[in-house]
């Protein structure tokens, strides 16, 4: 397989998670990432995650999550001979990817502009909570002021317990994949015409976008959202429902889904009652509907259920947690993970996700493990050829 991004160069000067998730993303189409980082202390998911012994490493597991497949070089861009190093790195790339504060980039004198001057044909994606403009733009954004503000707290939970957090960075994630579809997109463009761009990736219009069915049923229908829990709002029986042993989520959302289930849970006679008759006698009746199904369902475990439910053409899956999805066999035989035996500076395996894709039947995975800090800083330094550009006086 050739990789899709075979001989493009993407610096990434991004910390924690959407930069380095968008930078990640780059790497596993087979791009040439080399991520900048500040001395002393680099990106700072080095130092986050689970394992005391390898955020103190330098080699945090936050980090090892979407790092895998660059090359790290140190390079202190509040130094002038560092700062004209960078800018050969700049000549020699396709596409750069930061995340710090809007203005930041200029402050340090390798803002957009003068990155033109050295790369006029440069894709560069500045990836921030809010954007480059707006009276939010110089807040700064982690991902949980994101999920508050894109109004993903106030539809997460039940109506007792929300506004809930999401489980895990999904504003963070959105905006990461929002850059690096902005930026394959850019380099396309490129190819054809030559020109570069500026890509503002804002992290709340990312999600904001991903809340597309919300945000209409809002915008258009004029019906504000509500939490629903594990609930589906737009079909009953569409949920997660209770077993003799695990929940099991099942999506019957069409008439004869439904009459499917009915029969195979041995209730026929739901499907003629008035209360559950229609599509809209069953939102409207759905406690009473869900308490009939999950006491016919308490004769078998979820996995039961979810052969025989998919069997009979109704939609379902187990409600599964991490360390049970990792293991099963679509997973598996789809090669989702993908395991290095031996990191550099994590003196253990580390296995990481790929990307949500084959490519011509293939899982692309990273090429080479998270980098140590620094430990490719005289490899890709060296690849530029002459001695370091000096500052013009």
């Amino acid at each position: 397989m050739t990789p899709l991004l075979s001989g493009i160069r993407i610096l990434d000067l991004t910390n924690v998670l959407a930069g380095p998730y968008c930078g990640y993303q780059l790497a596993l189409l087979g791009a040439d990432v080399v991520k900048v980082e500040a001395p002393g202390g680099g990106d700072l998911a080095r130092q986050l995650g689970a394992s005391a012994e390898l955020n103190r490493r330098m080699m945090g597991v936050s980090f090892l999550a979407q790092n895998a497949g660059k090359r790290s070089v140190v390079l202190d861009l509040k130094h002038e001979q560092d700062r004209m190093r960078f800018l050969d790195l700049v000549a020699t790339s396709d596409a750069l990817v930061e995340n710090f504060r809007p203005g930041v980039m200029d402050r340090l004198g390798v803002g957009y502009e003068r990155l033109k001057e050295v790369r006029p044909d440069l894709v560069y994606c500045a990836i921030s909570g809010f954007g480059q403009t707006g009276p939010l733009k110089d807040n700064p954004a982690y991902d949980q002021i994101i999920q508050g503000l894109s109004g993903i707290m106030s539809i997460t939970g039940t109506p007792e317990t929300a506004p809930l957090r999401v489980g895990y960075p999904v504003c963070d994630t959105l905006g990461g994949l929002c850059g690096a579809f902005a930026i394959a997109s850019a380099l396309v463009r490129r190819s054809r015409t030559g020109e570069g761009a500026f890509l503002d990736v804002s992290m709340l219009e990312a999600t904001l976008s991903a809340l597309g069915w919300p945000v209409s049923n809002y915008m258009t229908a004029g019906v504000e959202p509500r939490p629903a829990g594990n609930d589906n709002v737009t079909a009953s029986p569409s949920g997660a429902f209770r077993t003799g042993d695990g929940l099991v989520n099942i999506a019957a959302n069409k008439q004869e889904q439904f009459e499917a289930l009915c029969d195979l849970v041995g209730l026929p006679a739901l499907k003629t009652d008035p209360r559950f008759a229609g599509r809209e006698d069953r939102k409207t009746n759905r406690a009473a509907l869900t308490a009939l199904i999950e006491q016919a369902m308490s004769s078998a475990p979820a996995s039961v259920w979810e052969h025989r439910l998919n069997a009979a053409g109704v939609p379902a899956g187990r409600v599964l947690g991490i360390p049970e999805v990792v293991v099963e066999p679509q997973v598996l035989e789809r090669a989702m993970m993908c395991r290095f035996e031996h990191v550099p500076g994590a003196e253990q395996p580390v296995t990481v996700s790929r990307g949500g894709f084959l490519v011509d039947g293939e899982p692309p995975c990273p090429s080479r493990p998270p980098p140590q800090l620094g430990e490719h800083t005289e490899e890709v330094l060296s690849e530029l050829g002459a001695a370091p550009r000096r500052p013009e006086h």
